[in-house]
């Protein structure tokens, strides 16, 4: 790497520390390794199981099962009389009782509140020495979780090889398993390969409802997980993984959560062997986020619904201690990806989420959001690489349809610089269905891109609508195939700006962050708009001085410092009124540009050096203005706007000096000869060509 791409790393890495405040950690766990891959997605095994669950009121039996069909009925009612002479009333006590691979467990209809499991820890249970998340709970070893099985679990599964639960009613909501928000978990799943859950609902704990851990294999098939502080199914550092036909709402965080899927495609193109996890045929809504996985690799999303959320779907390498970081190769396709514009944070504002999460109400539609998420979002990618969305209908997000962004390495520990710029790469956007249903009823996402210009191979559908920036590189026919290359190690600074006042969100504080429209800023309070105002009224000020002062004989000079008013007045103007997916941002930086040139144009007759570097500020201006609406400037490392935001600066002091300085203006009707002072009364004539005294640039 040259030293002058090291430096540029460097500055890039700095100005993304701009996203360096997460709120809160997603999920820590104690140090886990990946599967070796060796093993395999479980089968659905038929006949008759070899343990029984179910409770011993058979008046409630007979109720719960009356409404079922014919046969389902009459089976159960049979499992229920084997169930009292030789099963188990909780479930945990039948997984404790599974003494060899492949047996099946068949849960009858009833609520299991695992009384037994329940009771906070004693003795020694209760002095585990371990250390603390940054939510409280302790990071448990797996030998403390062995020995302290119901510190956080309500049924904990360790170490149970090919492992089959199911529930036996006509729904999943027959058979419920409920911590009642006293354990972290209500199921995990831990070392226990080729387990398969199917047909029942777990619900209401302080983390996950169904918690699958370092396994290589597992099917999650027909379950329902609810109302929960974070996630509904989390799955991590798994391989061979399959969620089939599942459904998942009201959790703080996510209802479907595969992080830290097995990193096996990190050497790959598009082009891979396998995916190490499959989600299909299930719905996630009512949630912060349908869809989330930090370090999410190498998974196949298909043939889902992931509506009514503050966001669809989001995938990141925004968090540390996740094995496969960064993020890559996950691909969506054919998913139902709409109204995602749920609004959450009134719920904690108003004090809502600070209470007991058994009297926040989540029963009643309550989520308290954990983390920073702009809601009205369709699929969110912060910090991926390789990913594929492909032929999904993506529609009716009140924000924007897909929102690319890059994470530095530094955020997620580590250090090195060639690594800083190591994400947002090689995405791939082509063929979805934007702003239309699945009837092909109109239904627009208020903006289809959103973008902070980070990263190299990124490409886009010609047909997209309203994006920021307004020209995308297109994708081509074959997957790699890309109209522009671009390979921006940073993204744009207002963009940057916007997402680190927008993630200093805190839960537990109660801290929304002023001036973020996520969470409810308006017009003058977005730090879009204070940034548009502050710059216009700074130039205004300055510009309006130094135009006074030295150009205002000028008709070239006041032309172009009329273009220039509009053109701020017009910045400003489109970032209060959410504008930024048209033409009105390049309109804006085409109009001051061209006031820029005019200004310097005029002023280089008198100051040679400051009129030159105000015409290249009109042309970084100009080129800023292409590269936001007609096409991205190809193999620059940094965006025009950071060039003229950072000579802008030095601009605004220099023409300050030169404004204060005493001297002659430019004579009325001159475009650009300064008039000569007169001689004085006294004392020879200044020498030809020389400056008058004090006029020096």
């Amino acid at each position: 790497m040259s030293w002058t791409r090291r430096l540029l790393v460097v500055l890039a890495a700095l100005a993304a520390a701009l996203l360096a405040a997460p709120a809160a950690q997603a999920h820590e766990e104690r140090p886990v390794t990946l599967p070796d891959g060796t093993g395999s997605v479980p089968v659905y095994r038929t006949g008759e199981p070899d343990l029984l669950v179910c409770k011993s009121d058979r008046a409630d039996f007979e109720r719960r099962v009356s409404r079922f069909p014919q046969a389902l009925r009459t089976r159960n009612l049979k499992l229920f009389d084997r169930c009292q002479e030789s099963g188990y009333r909780h479930l945990q006590q039948a997984v404790d009782a599974v003494d060899r691979p492949g047996v099946n467990i068949a849960v009858l209809p009833g609520l299991y509140e695992e009384e037994p499991s329940l009771p906070k820890p004693a003795g020694e249970c209760a002095r585990l020495k371990a250390p603390n998340s940054k939510l409280g709970y302790q990071i448990l070893s797996y030998a403390q979780q062995r020995r302290c099985p119901h510190n956080q679990n309500l049924v904990a599964i360790l170490g149970k090889k090919d492992l089959q639960i199911e529930g036996t009613g006509a729904e999943r909501t027959d058979v419920v398993v409920d911590a009642k928000y006293q354990k972290l978990n209500a199921i995990r799943a831990d070392g226990s390969d080729g387990i398969y859950f199917r047909n029942f609902t777990a619900q209401r704990t302080t983390f996950n409802s169904l918690y699958v851990l370092a396994q290589d294999g597992f099917v999650i098939d027909s379950v329902l997980t609810r109302w929960n502080d974070e996630y509904g199914f989390l799955t991590f550092a798994s391989d061979h993984g399959l969620y089939k036909n599942c459904e998942s709402y009201g959790n703080g965080d996510s209802g479907i959560y595969p992080g830290s899927a097995s990193n096996i495609n990190d050497a790959h193109g598009y082009d891979v062997p396998r995916y190490s996890i499959e989600i299909t045929g299930c719905r996630s809504h009512h949630n912060m986020v349908g869809y989330s996985g930090t370090a999410g690799d190498s998974v196949y999303v298909h043939d889902n619904e992931f509506d009514h959320n503050m966001g669809g779907a989001s995938m990141d390498s925004a968090f540390p201690g996740h094995p496969g970081l960064p993020q890559n190769h996950a691909r969506f396709e054919r998913n139902l990806i709409h109204d995602n514009n749920a609004d959450y944070y009134p719920y904690v504002a108003d004090g809502t989420c600070a209470k007991p999460p058994v009297d926040r109400g989540y029963e009643e539609g309550v989520v308290c959001p954990q983390i920073s998420m702009p809601p009205g979002s369709g699929i969110i990618t912060a910090g991926g690489n390789w990913n594929l969305y492909e032929n999904n209908w993506i529609y009716g997000q009140r924000r924007a349809a897909f929102v690319l962004t890059a994470v530095p390495a530094f955020i997620r520990g580590e250090g090195a610089l060639a690594k800083q710029a190591d994400t947002s790469h090689h995405n791939r956007y082509a063929g979805n269905h934007l702003g239309r249903d699945k009837a092909g009823n109109s239904r627009p996402n208020r903006t289809d891109v959103w973008w902070d210009g980070q990263g190299e191979g990124n490409c886009w559908q010609a047909d997209a609508g309203p994006s920021s920036p307004r020209a995308l590189p297109a994708c081509g026919s074959a997957r790699g195939d890309v109209s522009v290359r671009t390979d921006r190690l940073v993204g744009e600074p207002v963009k940057l700006a916007q997402l680190l006042v927008c993630a200093d969100y805190n839960v537990q504080a109660r801290r929304l962050p002023a001036g973020c429209d996520w969470y409810g800023a308006r017009g003058i309070e977005r730090i879009e708009v204070q940034l548009a105002l502050a710059v216009a009224v700074v130039l205004v000020l300055v510009g309006g001085v130094l135009w006074w002062r030295r150009l205002r004989g000028s008709r070239l000079a006041a032309v172009a410092a009329v273009l220039g008013v509009i053109g701020l007045g017009l910045d400003v103007a489109g970032s209060t009124t959410g504008l930024a997916a048209t033409y009105v941002p390049a309109l804006a930086l085409l109009l001051t540009g061209l006031w820029w040139t005019g200004t310097g144009l005029v002023l280089r007759r008198e100051r040679p050096w400051l009129g030159w570097t105000t015409v290249v500020l009109g042309a970084l201006t100009l080129l800023d203005a292409v590269d936001k609406a007609v096409f991205m400037i190809p193999w620059i490392p940094i965006g025009p706007a950071w060039v003229r935001g950072l000579l802008g600066v030095v601009w605004v002091v220099w023409a300050v000096i030169a404004a204060a300085r005493h001297g002659d203006r430019t004579a009325p009707g001159e475009t650009g000869t300064p008039a000569l002072a007169a001689a004085p009364a006294t004392g020879p004539a200044p020498a030809p060509g020389s400056a008058p005294e004090g006029d020096a640039s």
